[in-house]
């Protein structure tokens, strides 16, 4: 901050104003501003973009060059030499010309053997062709025209002439191949060192740079992952004020890795770090550094993080790293492998960051557990945050944001929908939301109803209906029954989630299906309701014995998840008392696989059959409890395969209705781990009201204290 003094000193040794000098114009002062904006231009510009600016592509300088003037005037001079001079003949008939020279009209006549064609200058002009004619003649007539020029009287004699060719012509045809070859040369080296994909620019990083103009895309328009928000948030203001974090000793982090499920928004969180930054954003995909050519990866990612440091502060977004970042050693072969030494590099370059660069890489991921440990240590990605699957309030908010743009009519509620698609990511919220505004340009609404997004989650969940398969009356009976039979099994079990609608409409490869969801956010899943789910999952198979005696492979599927999770209760979760508690299955796959392709048993013969007995055990009981639940409520059953049959469709209120006269199956025992064990009758304490201090209820709201600079 100056003193006093200083400004009171730049004050009496300011320049005084020359009274003889004009004031500046509109025109003047409008160019000064031009000017000033194309020198501020030329400073924000990194070194690469200047050298760009400085050499434009040579074609362009060509075109704007002298060299386009000289071979315009060279061409013109060659065409005026060929021109100036030449002497016009008039073209006339063989016979004619003949007779002209037979007659004695002729004065001088030359003959051209290459082109067999004969000139005549006739000593008076002629009233039709002039004074000079010339006709042509066939190779079989030279004789006989030789023969009559000979013959006849010509004053000034005649002549033969073997043409050549002009000198011009002759340099031009000796230079051609040099000027061909030139040519070519020239195009080849403009090509490989322009701004197209030439030969040489294989080792070129094929990142956009995205900045605030180019990105559309705000922290507004994400919604659902805010602690992923929080953390893109403060890399933004560590690169506009990076002066707060460091008085704290802080420093910047090296890189941020988002991992989750597929359509949880990763990617959208970055692009919306792009369009907030205000700083050069560059982002490329992990599969554009690797080609065919040996080299070239570790080529492009040196050019990478060299246009980034040059442009620094500045964020490089590396979308789907595992194409390039997965485990090294596991290739198949003992060649060389391009996409390890593209890691290699990838390494290096994240290491070698000068601490001052203020370069951020930013990495999307869904397969986190394929990735080198080497590039998970700190140092490299200090921070790794999870994108998962938003929750209640979550959902509300992404279907808040997707639907601004819409017409949602007055009486669609849209936290009803977030409590209706449990487990959605943001691309599924997103394409709910698209397909019911497709639906309702279909059906030539002007509003998307409740209806509407209904039939839109359908669609996102089990595929659009299939209007066009018309099922026979024993079979819509039969689909009708085996739906009401996984339905009937949820309502009868003691740890089911409400059944939330039925319908024997077929979408996609299932003839029907039965939506059995939990009201609230489940974070983890008891034994109890997991039994009960394998139970459901055999009801329908269950209620086909019951009522036709004669089952269908319609319960295939069904089987295979009933499979899966009571498996996974004996391998994975413990919960069998014979297996006891014990993890099953070594997660040491191959990585360079995808981690399925090859697995490694990590328990013998006799345990494995132990475990598929454990499994069928488990299965077996489920059957029996379902069995059980559908013979005691068959009028119920009945009930709601009739309903289904009138309506195809029931809704969560309607089957409320029908299941008021279900009664539940008889409650388990309780479990424990080892039958050795004795429990005891006491229960868990009452939830108290939560002390902890919120971290945010420490956040010092002052503005800090501007330090004097004198």
């Amino acid at each position: 901050m100056a003193s006093n003094k200083d400004m009171a000193t730049k004050k009496d040794t300011a320049p005084k104003k020359d009274l003889t000098k004009k004031d500046p114009t509109e025109k003047d002062l409008a160019n000064k501003d031009a000017a000033k904006k194309d020198e501020a231009s030329s400073k924000d510009m990194t070194p690469k973009d200047k050298s760009k600016a400085k050499t434009p592509m040579t074609f362009k300088k060509f075109l704007r060059g002298p060299w386009l003037w000289i071979a315009l005037a060279l061409s013109v001079l060659l065409i005026g030499t060929s021109l100036i001079g030449a002497q016009q003949f008039t073209k006339v008939d063989t016979q004619v010309g003949l007779e002209m020279i037979k007659s004695g009209d002729a004065e001088k006549v030359t003959i051209f053997d290459g082109n067999q064609r004969v000139d005549v200058e006739l000593r008076n002009p002629d009233a039709e062709f002039g004074q000079s004619v010339q006709f042509y003649f066939v190779s079989g007539r030279a004789v006989t025209v030789a023969e009559i020029v000979a013959d006849s009287q010509i004053s000034e004699g005649w002549t033969d002439e073997v043409p050549s060719t002009p000198w011009y012509l002759a340099i031009l045809g000796s230079l051609l191949p040099f000027i061909i070859i030139g040519a070519l040369f020239w195009f080849l080296m403009s090509s490989m060192s322009g701004g197209g994909r030439g030969v040489m620019q294989f080792g070129k990083s094929k990142a956009k740079m995205v900045t605030k103009e180019t990105s559309d895309v705000t922290f507004d328009d994400v919604a659902g992952i805010e602690e992923a928000i929080e953390e893109l948030t403060e890399l933004k203001d560590f690169l506009k004020n990076p002066k707060k974090f460091l008085d704290m000793g802080a420093k910047i982090p090296r890189g941020v890795l988002l991992y989750g499920p597929p359509g949880t928004g990763k990617t959208l969180i970055a692009k919306a770090v792009a369009g907030e930054a205000g700083v050069p954003f560059f982002s490329i995909s992990g599969s554009d550094f690797v080609e065919m050519f040996v080299g070239v990866g570790a080529s492009r990612v040196r050019d990478l993080f060299e246009q980034a440091k040059q442009a620094a502060p500045a964020i490089i977004f590396i979308d789907e790293i595992d194409a390039v970042g997965r485990h090294r050693g596991t290739g198949i072969g003992g060649g060389n492998d391009e996409r390890e030494q593209t890691l290699n590099q990838l390494l290096v370059e994240m290491d070698g960051f000068d601490t001052n660069a203020s370069v951020i890489l930013i990495a999307a991921t869904n397969r986190p557990d394929v990735l080198d440990p080497a590039l998970l240590r700190p140092g490299r990605f200090d921070r790794q945050v999870g994108v998962t699957a938003p929750d209640l309030k979550g959902r509300a908010k992404i279907l808040k944001v997707h639907s601004k743009s819409k017409p949602i009519a007055e009486g669609v509620d849209l936290s009803l929908i977030a409590r209706r698609t449990p487990g959605f990511t943001g691309a599924d919220l997103a394409n709910v939301l698209n397909e019911s505004a497709l639906l309702a340009a279909r059906l030539n609404r002007t509003e998307i109803t409740d209806e509407i997004i209904d039939e839109a989650i359908d669609r996102v969940i089990g595929g659009p209906q299939k209007k066009s398969s018309i099922m026979k009356d024993q079979e819509r009976l039969v689909t009708a029954y085996h739906e009401a039979g996984h339905a009937l099994v949820a309502g009868a079990g003691n740890y089911s989630d409400p059944v939330t609608k039925v319908t024997i409409l077929p979408r996609g490869r299932a003839l029907g299906y039965t939506m059995v969801m939990p009201m609230e956010d489940r974070y983890s899943i008891s034994r109890n309701q997991l039994l009960d789910q394998i139970a459901y999952a055999m009801g329908g198979r269950i209620a086909e014995e019951v009522v036709f005696k004669d089952p269908t492979t319609g319960a295939s599927n069904d089987f295979e998840k009933a499979t899966s999770i009571a498996r996974q209760m004996v391998t994975k979760y413990g919960m069998s008392q014979k297996i006891g508690a014990i993890s099953l299955g070594s997660g040491n796959n191959e990585p360079f696989l995808g981690r399925e392709l090859a697995t490694h048993a990590n328990y013998s013969n006799e345990m494995a059959q132990q475990v598929d007995a454990e499994v069928r055990a488990i299965l077996d009981r489920a059957q029996d409890e379902a069995y059980k639940a559908i013979t005691t409520n068959r009028a119920v059953l009945d009930k709601l395969a009739k309903s289904l049959l009138e309506q195809e469709t029931l809704n969560q209120d309607e089957i409320a209705k029908i299941f008021k006269a279900v009664k539940k199956v008889p409650a388990r025992t309780a479990w424990r781990s080892s039958t050795k064990r004795t429990g005891t009758n006491k229960g868990p304490i009452a939830v108290p009201k939560r002390k902890v201090v919120q971290l945010e209820a420490l956040e010092d709201k002052t503005e800090p204290a501007v330090k004097n600079a004198d």
